[in-house]
């Protein structure tokens, strides 16, 4: 296993134990840093085993991170969709 696949392992250990702790901003501002950790890590998974297991981390946090990922479609369909 690569190194940038452990540390991926260990960014999704976080987020879930994250998520299990009380928050008073409903996660916010764990899950900002977890998108500024992720992006790059996600670029170094991409780099060091290839594009399919990059996407496939991509969805993986995708998933972890799903309320972000929901309000960001909903601003670029709002922002670039039918109604503009």
């Amino acid at each position: 296993m690569t190194t940038s696949l452990i540390l991926a392992l260990i960014w999704a250990l976080t987020a879930n134990i994250l998520a299990m702790i009380p928050s008073r901003d409903n996660h916010w501002t764990r899950a900002y840093l977890l998108i500024a950790v992720g992006i790059p890590l996600l670029g170094y998974v991409t780099y060091e085993n290839g594009p399919w297991i990059g996407l496939f981390a991509l969805a993986a946090g995708a998933s972890v991170l799903r309320w972000p990922v929901r309000y960001l479609l909903r601003w670029v369909r709002g922002r670039f969709g039918a109604g503009a």
